[in-house]
């Protein structure tokens, strides 16, 4: 049942590709408007997943020095991985970092195998806390499959070359969920581990890449409204814990 509920949450994540590519029809000044609005969601969803659900649920399992080093060596690694495959996640079409259309789908095929791994082990734990982790990962991918799309295009894929490696790319997350899924069971304490890592990523994905988007708006009204979004997003996961 476990396995099933992971494979579940993974194929709706991969099915975040073509609800991104909805919103591609929209107008280019209301694209950039929902694009912000769930940039600042997915950040709060992160944060407030992070610190109130993943971390407290890994406090249980491991000592506090055991536990904030693992957080902090998946911050470290994700920085890392950025660095060696210059994979960052890109909201807009013009992505600098992504002037090689191949080296996207390197680096998100990655994202999204790491995306499985932490769906899995937060299932093995609670299904209640999966699914909250499932919705924020959902929350922070259809951002980035936009920004993804417009990407392979500007590399000079087609639309219908884009879609499909796109997708492809994302099924990865599957992979990940199933990797996940058999190392609970083969690598002794692996589930235990997996948790401050997956926080570690989540904290390394909001404050280095998401937030930083936040902040890069200049409109006052509209900075006051991306963090108010921001702290919705932290508010729901608040919420969530309470219904646990």
């Amino acid at each position: 049942m476990v396995l099933l509920n992971i494979l579940i949450a993974c194929f709706l994540i991969s099915l975040c590709v073509w609800v991104a590519v909805l919103f591609l029809f929209f107008k280019k000044e209301t694209l950039s408007k929902i694009t912000m609005f769930l940039v600042s969601l997915s950040a709060g969803a992160l944060i407030g997943g992070a610190f109130l659900h993943l971390l407290p649920e890994a406090s249980e399992k491991m000592e506090p020095e055991r536990l904030f080093f693992f957080v902090l060596s998946a911050f470290v690694g994700f920085f890392l991985i950025e660095k060696l495959f210059h994979w960052r996640h890109c909201h807009k079409e013009n992505c600098e970092v992504h002037s090689l259309g191949y080296m996207n789908l390197v680096g998100d095929s990655l994202h999204n195998f790491i995306d499985g791994l932490v769906i899995a082990s937060v299932f093995l734990v609670d299904s209640k806390l999966g699914v909250i982790t499932t919705l924020a990962i959902a929350l922070h991918e259809i951002p980035q499959e936009i920004g993804d799309f417009g990407v392979l295009i500007h590399a000079g894929f087609n639309k219908t070359k884009a879609l499909v490696w796109n997708y492809l790319v994302a099924t990865t997350v599957i992979l990940g969920g199933v990797a996940g899924y058999l190392a609970a069971f083969y690598i002794d304490g692996a589930m235990a581990y997996l948790l401050p890592i997956a926080a570690g990523g989540f904290i390394y994905i909001a404050a280095s890449d998401l937030m930083p988007e936040i902040r890069k708006e200049s409109d006052v009204k509209k900075s006051i409204i991306s963090f108010g979004i921001f702290l919705v997003g932290i508010v729901i996961m608040f919420a969530v814990k309470f219904l646990e």
